[in-house]
Protein backbone atom coordinates (compact mmCIF):
# COMPACT_ATOMS: atom_id res chain seq x y z
CA UNK A 1 0.00 0.00 0.00
CA UNK A 2 1.20 3.30 -1.17
CA UNK A 3 1.82 6.21 1.48
CA UNK A 4 -1.52 8.35 0.20
CA UNK A 5 -3.27 4.94 0.25
CA UNK A 6 -1.75 4.57 4.05
CA UNK A 7 -3.06 8.15 4.96
CA UNK A 8 -6.54 7.31 3.42
CA UNK A 9 -7.26 4.12 5.47
CA UNK A 10 -5.95 5.65 8.68
CA UNK A 11 -8.98 8.74 8.26
CA UNK A 12 -11.17 5.54 7.27
CA UNK A 13 -10.19 4.34 11.03
CA UNK A 14 -10.74 7.16 12.49
CA UNK A 15 -13.79 8.29 11.02
CA UNK A 16 -15.54 4.62 11.83
CA UNK A 17 -14.43 4.46 14.80
CA UNK A 18 -16.00 8.17 16.17
CA UNK A 19 -18.93 8.22 14.15
CA UNK A 20 -20.22 4.40 12.97
CA UNK A 21 -23.38 3.18 15.13
CA UNK A 22 -26.42 1.51 15.36
CA UNK A 23 -29.84 3.07 14.40
CA UNK A 24 -32.23 3.23 17.48
CA UNK A 25 -29.74 0.88 19.22
CA UNK A 26 -31.24 -2.17 16.64
CA UNK A 27 -28.99 -4.69 15.84
CA UNK A 28 -27.41 -5.10 12.21
CA UNK A 29 -27.43 -1.82 11.67
CA UNK A 30 -25.43 1.26 10.91
CA UNK A 31 -25.10 5.03 10.30
CA UNK A 32 -22.96 7.94 11.00
CA UNK A 33 -23.10 10.23 13.78
CA UNK A 34 -23.91 13.80 12.56
CA UNK A 35 -21.62 15.10 15.59
CA UNK A 36 -18.23 13.81 17.26
CA UNK A 37 -18.13 14.25 20.77
CA UNK A 38 -22.40 13.24 19.90
CA UNK A 39 -25.15 15.08 21.21
CA UNK A 40 -27.79 13.20 22.94
CA UNK A 41 -30.27 13.11 19.83
CA UNK A 42 -27.01 12.62 17.44
CA UNK A 43 -26.72 9.50 19.51
CA UNK A 44 -29.75 8.09 18.48
CA UNK A 45 -29.61 9.19 14.89
CA UNK A 46 -32.66 11.65 15.52
CA UNK A 47 -30.32 14.36 13.68
CA UNK A 48 -30.77 13.02 10.62
CA UNK A 49 -28.73 14.73 6.88
CA UNK A 50 -29.80 12.18 4.89
CA UNK A 51 -26.86 13.29 2.41
CA UNK A 52 -24.34 13.86 4.73
CA UNK A 53 -24.82 9.98 4.76
CA UNK A 54 -25.37 9.46 0.99
CA UNK A 55 -21.64 10.73 0.80
CA UNK A 56 -20.50 8.46 3.56
CA UNK A 57 -21.63 5.69 2.14
CA UNK A 58 -19.90 6.61 -1.47
CA UNK A 59 -16.91 7.28 0.53
CA UNK A 60 -17.18 3.78 1.76
CA UNK A 61 -17.07 2.46 -1.46
CA UNK A 62 -13.76 4.14 -2.35
CA UNK A 63 -12.89 2.50 0.68
CA UNK A 64 -13.38 -0.42 -0.56
CA UNK A 65 -12.34 -0.17 -4.20
CA UNK A 66 -9.00 1.26 -2.47
CA UNK A 67 -8.79 -2.29 -0.45
CA UNK A 68 -11.51 -4.67 -1.23
CA UNK A 69 -12.64 -6.39 2.03
CA UNK A 70 -15.65 -8.87 2.80
CA UNK A 71 -16.05 -7.39 5.77
CA UNK A 72 -16.46 -3.70 4.64
CA UNK A 73 -18.76 -5.04 1.63
CA UNK A 74 -21.03 -6.39 4.67
CA UNK A 75 -20.72 -2.98 6.42
CA UNK A 76 -21.62 -1.13 3.09
CA UNK A 77 -24.88 -3.72 2.51
CA UNK A 78 -25.64 -3.08 6.53
CA UNK A 79 -25.25 0.76 5.89
CA UNK A 80 -27.87 0.98 2.67
CA UNK A 81 -30.80 -0.98 4.61
CA UNK A 82 -30.27 1.04 7.56
CA UNK A 83 -30.25 4.73 5.89
CA UNK A 84 -33.51 3.29 4.22
CA UNK A 85 -34.48 2.25 7.46
CA UNK A 86 -33.45 5.76 8.88
CA UNK A 87 -35.30 7.08 5.80
CA UNK A 88 -38.69 5.55 6.61
CA UNK A 89 -38.77 2.65 4.57
CA UNK A 90 -38.17 5.38 1.45
CA UNK A 91 -35.42 5.77 -0.59
CA UNK A 92 -36.08 9.49 -1.69
CA UNK A 93 -37.10 12.87 0.17
CA UNK A 94 -38.56 16.19 -1.25
CA UNK A 95 -34.85 17.82 -2.15
CA UNK A 96 -33.62 16.56 -6.02
CA UNK A 97 -30.23 17.15 -4.70
CA UNK A 98 -29.80 15.13 -1.69
CA UNK A 99 -32.15 11.79 -3.74
CA UNK A 100 -29.11 12.18 -6.63
CA UNK A 101 -26.08 12.12 -4.44
CA UNK A 102 -27.57 8.78 -3.19
CA UNK A 103 -28.41 7.56 -6.77
CA UNK A 104 -24.58 8.09 -7.60
CA UNK A 105 -23.62 6.35 -4.08
CA UNK A 106 -26.17 3.50 -5.05
CA UNK A 107 -24.82 3.23 -8.97
CA UNK A 108 -21.13 2.38 -7.09
CA UNK A 109 -22.77 0.09 -4.71
CA UNK A 110 -24.34 -1.89 -7.34
CA UNK A 111 -20.95 -2.14 -9.32
CA UNK A 112 -19.67 -3.94 -6.00
CA UNK A 113 -22.63 -6.34 -6.66
CA UNK A 114 -24.71 -5.46 -3.96
CA UNK A 115 -28.51 -5.50 -5.44
CA UNK A 116 -30.01 -2.06 -4.63
CA UNK A 117 -31.90 -2.10 -8.34
CA UNK A 118 -34.77 -0.86 -6.67
CA UNK A 119 -33.35 2.24 -4.96
CA UNK A 120 -32.00 3.26 -8.35
CA UNK A 121 -35.38 3.17 -10.22
CA UNK A 122 -37.19 5.18 -7.14
CA UNK A 123 -34.29 7.51 -7.78
CA UNK A 124 -34.45 8.38 -11.41
CA UNK A 125 -38.57 8.28 -11.70
CA UNK A 126 -38.09 10.67 -8.82
CA UNK A 127 -35.07 13.10 -10.43
CA UNK A 128 -36.98 12.40 -14.14
CA UNK A 129 -39.96 14.17 -12.35
CA UNK A 130 -37.67 16.99 -11.26
CA UNK A 131 -37.38 18.76 -15.03
CA UNK A 132 -39.28 21.62 -16.20
CA UNK A 133 -38.91 24.17 -18.72
CA UNK A 134 -39.32 27.03 -16.39
CA UNK A 135 -36.03 29.06 -16.73
CA UNK A 136 -35.01 27.33 -19.77
CA UNK A 137 -34.75 23.70 -18.03
CA UNK A 138 -33.33 22.01 -15.27
CA UNK A 139 -34.61 20.30 -12.21
CA UNK A 140 -36.13 22.21 -9.09
CA UNK A 141 -33.86 22.26 -5.80
CA UNK A 142 -36.63 20.87 -4.01
CA UNK A 143 -40.36 19.68 -4.45
CA UNK A 144 -42.66 23.36 -4.46
CA UNK A 145 -39.78 25.43 -4.74
CA UNK A 146 -39.10 27.81 -6.78
CA UNK A 147 -35.48 27.49 -7.10
CA UNK A 148 -33.03 25.59 -9.87
CA UNK A 149 -29.34 25.37 -8.78
CA UNK A 150 -26.27 23.41 -9.86
CA UNK A 151 -25.91 21.66 -6.66
CA UNK A 152 -29.43 19.57 -8.00
CA UNK A 153 -28.84 19.82 -11.55
CA UNK A 154 -25.09 18.82 -11.54
CA UNK A 155 -25.12 15.22 -9.46
CA UNK A 156 -28.39 14.85 -11.22
CA UNK A 157 -26.39 15.19 -15.13
CA UNK A 158 -24.10 12.69 -13.64
CA UNK A 159 -26.48 10.20 -12.46
CA UNK A 160 -27.99 9.92 -15.41
CA UNK A 161 -24.74 10.09 -17.80
CA UNK A 162 -24.12 6.62 -15.88
CA UNK A 163 -27.21 5.13 -16.47
CA UNK A 164 -26.83 5.72 -19.95
CA UNK A 165 -29.26 8.40 -20.11
CA UNK A 166 -27.21 10.69 -21.88
CA UNK A 167 -29.50 13.18 -24.17
CA UNK A 168 -31.02 14.04 -20.46
CA UNK A 169 -27.72 14.55 -18.72
CA UNK A 170 -26.69 16.58 -21.40
CA UNK A 171 -29.92 18.70 -21.10
CA UNK A 172 -29.11 19.44 -17.54
CA UNK A 173 -25.33 20.13 -17.99
CA UNK A 174 -26.10 22.68 -21.11
CA UNK A 175 -28.81 24.17 -18.83
CA UNK A 176 -26.08 25.08 -16.16
CA UNK A 177 -23.67 26.20 -18.58
CA UNK A 178 -26.31 28.54 -19.95
CA UNK A 179 -27.42 30.09 -16.70
CA UNK A 180 -25.05 29.24 -14.34
CA UNK A 181 -21.47 29.61 -15.75
CA UNK A 182 -19.87 33.26 -15.17
CA UNK A 183 -18.68 34.38 -18.29
CA UNK A 184 -16.04 36.31 -16.61
CA UNK A 185 -14.69 33.98 -13.89
CA UNK A 186 -15.66 30.70 -15.53
CA UNK A 187 -16.84 29.86 -12.22
CA UNK A 188 -20.15 28.31 -11.80
CA UNK A 189 -22.89 30.56 -9.60
CA UNK A 190 -24.99 28.55 -7.38
CA UNK A 191 -28.56 28.87 -8.93
CA UNK A 192 -31.34 31.16 -10.44
CA UNK A 193 -34.90 31.82 -8.49
CA UNK A 194 -37.71 31.00 -11.15
CA UNK A 195 -40.11 33.41 -10.08
CA UNK A 196 -38.06 36.49 -9.96
CA UNK A 197 -35.94 35.39 -12.19
CA UNK A 198 -33.01 36.54 -9.65
CA UNK A 199 -29.03 34.77 -10.48
CA UNK A 200 -28.25 34.04 -7.23
CA UNK A 201 -24.27 34.30 -7.83
CA UNK A 202 -22.75 32.61 -4.35
CA UNK A 203 -19.68 30.62 -5.31
CA UNK A 204 -19.74 27.60 -3.67
CA UNK A 205 -16.96 24.82 -4.11
CA UNK A 206 -19.18 22.00 -4.59
CA UNK A 207 -21.12 23.36 -7.59
CA UNK A 208 -17.68 24.07 -9.55
CA UNK A 209 -17.13 20.19 -8.78
CA UNK A 210 -20.78 19.04 -9.60
CA UNK A 211 -20.45 20.96 -12.86
CA UNK A 212 -17.19 19.48 -13.97
CA UNK A 213 -18.49 15.98 -13.49
CA UNK A 214 -21.51 16.61 -15.29
CA UNK A 215 -18.91 17.72 -17.99
CA UNK A 216 -16.30 14.87 -17.52
CA UNK A 217 -19.14 12.40 -17.90
CA UNK A 218 -20.20 13.67 -21.40
CA UNK A 219 -16.48 13.89 -22.57
CA UNK A 220 -16.59 17.80 -22.36
CA UNK A 221 -13.18 18.02 -21.64
CA UNK A 222 -12.83 21.35 -22.39
CA UNK A 223 -15.40 22.77 -20.26
CA UNK A 224 -13.87 20.68 -17.57
CA UNK A 225 -10.49 21.69 -18.16
CA UNK A 226 -11.92 25.91 -18.03
CA UNK A 227 -13.48 25.12 -15.10
CA UNK A 228 -10.63 23.50 -13.41
CA UNK A 229 -8.52 26.63 -14.25
CA UNK A 230 -11.35 28.56 -12.51
CA UNK A 231 -11.14 26.96 -9.45
CA UNK A 232 -7.43 27.53 -9.36
CA UNK A 233 -7.57 30.83 -9.81
CA UNK A 234 -10.27 31.60 -7.25
CA UNK A 235 -11.21 29.41 -4.61
CA UNK A 236 -7.88 27.16 -4.07
CA UNK A 237 -5.30 29.63 -2.28
CA UNK A 238 -2.00 28.82 -2.58
CA UNK A 239 -3.19 25.42 -4.49
CA UNK A 240 -5.25 24.03 -1.33
CA UNK A 241 -9.17 23.99 -2.26
CA UNK A 242 -10.75 26.67 0.43
CA UNK A 243 -13.00 25.19 3.13
CA UNK A 244 -16.77 26.46 3.61
CA UNK A 245 -17.29 26.03 7.77
CA UNK A 246 -19.50 23.37 9.32
CA UNK A 247 -22.77 21.67 8.55
CA UNK A 248 -23.70 20.97 5.35
CA UNK A 249 -20.65 23.16 3.75
CA UNK A 250 -18.22 20.96 5.62
CA UNK A 251 -18.54 18.54 2.71
CA UNK A 252 -18.10 20.80 -0.53
CA UNK A 253 -14.46 21.44 -0.61
CA UNK A 254 -14.52 17.21 -0.82
CA UNK A 255 -16.89 17.05 -3.57
CA UNK A 256 -14.68 18.96 -5.79
CA UNK A 257 -11.72 16.70 -5.18
CA UNK A 258 -13.29 13.89 -5.97
CA UNK A 259 -14.24 15.01 -9.12
CA UNK A 260 -10.33 17.11 -9.48
CA UNK A 261 -9.36 13.45 -9.08
CA UNK A 262 -11.74 12.02 -12.48
CA UNK A 263 -10.91 14.56 -14.22
CA UNK A 264 -6.83 14.49 -13.65
CA UNK A 265 -5.73 11.28 -15.37
CA UNK A 266 -7.50 12.50 -18.95
CA UNK A 267 -6.20 16.44 -18.12
CA UNK A 268 -2.86 17.36 -19.80
CA UNK A 269 -2.06 20.10 -17.81
CA UNK A 270 -1.93 18.83 -14.17
CA UNK A 271 -3.32 21.37 -12.16
CA UNK A 272 -6.19 18.80 -11.16
CA UNK A 273 -4.11 16.51 -9.71
CA UNK A 274 -1.72 19.50 -7.84
CA UNK A 275 -4.89 20.50 -6.78
CA UNK A 276 -5.64 17.36 -4.95
CA UNK A 277 -2.57 16.22 -3.48
CA UNK A 278 -1.90 19.73 -2.26
CA UNK A 279 -5.07 20.07 -0.59
CA UNK A 280 -4.62 16.24 0.63
CA UNK A 281 -1.20 17.36 1.97
CA UNK A 282 -2.23 20.09 3.72
CA UNK A 283 -5.10 18.41 5.39
CA UNK A 284 -2.71 16.02 6.58
CA UNK A 285 -0.23 18.04 8.11
CA UNK A 286 -3.21 20.14 9.55
CA UNK A 287 -5.11 16.88 11.32
CA UNK A 288 -5.60 17.21 15.55
CA UNK A 289 -4.61 14.38 17.12
CA UNK A 290 -7.34 12.04 18.97
CA UNK A 291 -7.83 8.73 20.81
CA UNK A 292 -9.51 7.14 17.32
CA UNK A 293 -7.06 8.90 14.87
CA UNK A 294 -6.64 12.07 13.51
CA UNK A 295 -9.25 15.03 13.43
CA UNK A 296 -9.48 16.92 10.25
CA UNK A 297 -9.81 20.83 10.03
CA UNK A 298 -12.74 22.47 8.45
CA UNK A 299 -10.20 24.24 6.46
CA UNK A 300 -7.56 22.10 4.64
CA UNK A 301 -5.42 25.61 4.79
CA UNK A 302 -5.58 26.10 8.36
CA UNK A 303 -4.68 23.16 11.62
CA UNK A 304 -7.43 22.02 13.35
CA UNK A 305 -8.12 22.92 16.74
CA UNK A 306 -6.73 20.42 19.70
CA UNK A 307 -9.11 18.99 21.67
CA UNK A 308 -11.36 19.78 23.59
CA UNK A 309 -13.45 20.78 20.63
CA UNK A 310 -15.48 23.96 21.53
CA UNK A 311 -19.23 23.51 21.76
CA UNK A 312 -19.65 25.35 17.95
CA UNK A 313 -16.24 23.98 16.37
CA UNK A 314 -17.08 22.73 12.82
CA UNK A 315 -14.20 19.91 13.14
CA UNK A 316 -17.33 17.81 15.62
CA UNK A 317 -19.41 17.72 12.36
CA UNK A 318 -19.65 14.17 10.21
CA UNK A 319 -19.66 16.05 6.91
CA UNK A 320 -15.73 17.91 7.71
CA UNK A 321 -14.52 14.56 8.51
CA UNK A 322 -15.83 12.50 5.62
CA UNK A 323 -14.99 15.52 3.12
CA UNK A 324 -11.44 15.28 4.27
CA UNK A 325 -11.66 11.42 4.18
CA UNK A 326 -13.02 11.92 0.75
CA UNK A 327 -10.29 13.97 -0.46
CA UNK A 328 -7.31 11.03 0.63
CA UNK A 329 -9.14 8.84 -0.86
CA UNK A 330 -9.26 10.73 -4.09
CA UNK A 331 -5.68 11.52 -3.15
CA UNK A 332 -4.68 7.56 -2.85
CA UNK A 333 -6.40 7.37 -6.34
CA UNK A 334 -3.50 9.74 -8.16
CA UNK A 335 -0.11 8.28 -5.97
CA UNK A 336 0.95 6.10 -9.02
CA UNK A 337 -0.07 8.61 -11.82
CA UNK A 338 2.56 10.96 -12.77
Amino acid sequence: MNALADRAATAERAIRDRHLRRVWGLPGTVLGRSGWPPSTGQRVHWHWNYWWQAHLLDTLVDAQLRDPSPDRLKLIDRFVASLRLRNFGKWINDYYDDIAWLGLALQRVGHLGLDVRGGLEAISSRLREGWTDDSGGGIWWRVGDQFKNAPANGPAAIFHAREGATQHARGLTDWMTERLVDPETGLVWDGVRVDSGELVKHIFTYCQGVYLGACLELSELDRVEHTIHAVAAHVAPDGVIRGQGGGDGGLFAGILARYLALAAPLLPSGVARDLVLRSAEACWNGAAATPQGPLFSADWATPAPSLPLAPDAPERDLSVQISAWMLLEAAATLDHRV
